[in-house]
């Protein structure tokens, strides 16, 4: 199935929207604030909604500073959104968010355009920039690109919101979605997810060394000729 926008035009990396990735300090995605099902779907180990919120809080704070950028690559908040979004407010840091398919401002989330700004309004409240759906840039020179969604693969079952993937043309992808409890850093994708990381946003140092890697693919900008891939 091809990969195109809301326009009906196939997406390729040169149309995305870019960030300064070299500006940004940690990423992070699927914290899942509020969401009591989470618990069980993922075998995360605390008792009650109420419990995992306040760590997740505090395993953030423990590692973002106030100075820090952070960049959240989706799934923020669930059960009572108002109030989980608001909770989202004492996390340390500038927050940019990435929307997943959980995040009601997502364009795959069903929801009225009134309750859709309604939570862009909120979340900006709280000090969150909300980002497009997937991003592009350079980190060290290299080309660089961010989604909730991996190229392929699920956190269950068949590949879900296909057309809000981005295209695979061999650029390096940080993650999340799947939920998995491995980083799963192979080929050029990264799952930058809570599941797989103790719960703590990542620095982007740790990016920076599977950037470097040696199996890692360092495609070209988007002047050059993109390599064959998995639309």
């Amino acid at each position: 199935m091809e990969n195109r926008d809301m326009d009906g035009e196939p997406r390729v990396f040169a149309a995305l929207p870019e960030i300064d990735f070299d500006a940004v300090d940690f990423v992070t995605s699927d914290h899942h604030f509020g969401h009591a099902r989470i618990i069980e779907l993922c075998d995360r180990p605390f008792a009650s909604v109420a419990q995992m919120d306040t760590e997740l809080v505090a395993a953030w704070n423990g590692v973002v500073g106030p100075d820090d950028t952070v960049l959240h690559l989706g799934d923020l908040a669930l059960g009572k959104r108002e109030e989980m979004i608001r909770l989202t407010e004492s996390l340390n840091g500038r927050k940019l968010l990435v929307p997943g398919n959980h995040d009601s401002i997502s364009t795959v989330y069903r929801a009225s355009a009134k309750n859709k700004q309604r939570t862009l309004e909120l979340l900006e409240a709280c000090g969150w920039t909300v980002l497009p759906e997937i991003v592009g840039g350079t980190r060290g020179g290299r080309r660089l690109i961010a989604a909730h969604y991996p190229y392929y693969g699920d956190s269950h079952g068949d590949d879900r919101h296909v057309d809000a993937r981005p295209v695979d043309e061999g650029i390096p992808l940080l993650h999340g979605h799947t939920h998995d409890a491995a980083t799963k850093a192979h080929e050029h994708m990264y799952h930058v997810g809570v599941d797989a990381h103790e719960y703590e946003p990542i620095p982007m140092a740790a990016i920076d060394d599977w950037l470097r890697g040696p199996d890692a693919v360092h495609a070209p900008g988007p002047g050059d000729a993109p390599e064959a891939g998995r639309a």
